[in-house]
């Protein structure tokens, strides 16, 4: 078989997330609630030669900064799968970024999972691989990426369990030149709380009830990141940023994940197109994107003649 399969994949936005202490195994426990985004990744997976090995192919906004070797997800997703198919990974994966780049959006645990929804469909007559399982051996985000919609995150955040969600949620995304390092993130704030007590994460209970009733108003009310604070400690300037979103509509504002990407909730597409002038205009970002959600994980979209299916 040589055709091509194609899988989308969303980004993600944490309307929620709780970090607790470190833990001995260097992870730190969290409690999330994720929404999938309408920006999406498109990933490609065709047949080489036997033989011929892994290569990864990148294009779109910023693709110079992804990885092409084994340090990237997709990379590992496409081995993981091979080997517990027995398989030999001999595949073009071609990379079609939409998702910003180190952005706090999961874009390379986006990639991950479509190479796994890929690869699973390419070899499907060697057996169905648990996906989930394998998801959580990659990376903290990539289960959700999967699953898509609105979901708890819990552990790590690798264990998810979809939640009820009602009506669509407008947002507008300020993206911010450079990027900021995960773990360089994880170590400011242990850094910023040294001394200080650190109760053990929660769900928010009021942005639950707010997803599920469809409120944007209460949703916006309700965003939290534990990492914010860390990651204005390390980048300043998207105070400032931040700062903007009351005065143009914003319902509610805060980094994204890790950072550097900032998210803002508005009412409809109206407010959308006000705040987007206003944070283009302003000099403080790189550029603006507007998104909705909840939005499905990923899902195939061509293999080469089937129906295109969720995974």
């Amino acid at each position: 078989m040589s055709a091509t399969i194609r899988v989308r994949v969303p980004a993600k936005i944490n309307l929620s997330l709780a970090v607790g202490p470190p833990r001995d195994d260097g992870f730190h426990e969290l409690a999330t609630v994720f929404m999938g985004l309408s920006l999406y990744d498109d990933i490609s997976v065709t047949d080489r030669a036997a033989g011929s090995g892994l290569r990864v192919t990148v294009s779109g906004s910023q693709a110079s900064s992804v990885p092409l070797d084994s340090d990237n997800l997709a990379w590992q997703a496409a081995e993981l799968v091979a080997t517990e198919l027995g398989q030999q990974p001999d595949l073009d994966i071609a990379i079609d970024k939409g998702i910003p780049v180190a952005g706090g959006m999961a874009g390379g645990s986006a990639d991950a999972a479509a190479v796994l929804v890929a690869a699973a469909t390419r070899w499907r007559d060697e057996g169905e691989p648990d996906l989930m399982e394998l998801a959580a051996r990659l990376g903290s985000d990539v289960p959700f990426a999967l699953l898509g919609g609105v979901a708890v995150g819990r552990n790590r955040g690798e264990q998810v369990a979809s939640a009820m969600a009602r009506g669509t949620f407008h947002w507008v995304l300020a993206l911010s030149d450079g990027q900021l390092s995960t773990p360089k993130v994880y170590n400011e704030l242990d850094r910023l709380r040294a001394g200080q007590p650190v109760a053990d994460p929660q769900v928010k209970f009021e942005v639950l009830q707010a997803v599920r009733g469809g409120d944007a108003v209460a949703l916006g009310r309700g965003l939290s990141n534990d990492l914010q604070s860390a990651a204005l400690s390390l980048r300043p300037s998207l105070g400032s940023l931040l700062e903007l979103g009351p005065d143009h509509g914003a319902l509610g504002a805060m980094v994204s994940g890790s950072g550097p990407t900032c998210a803002f909730l508005v009412a409809d597409e109206e407010d959308a197109m006000e705040l987007t002038v206003a944070l283009s205009s302003s000099g403080l970002c790189r550029s603006v994107r507007r998104a909705h959600g909840p939005v499905p994980g990923a899902a195939v979209i061509s293999d080469g003649g089937a129906s295109a299916t969720g995974w």
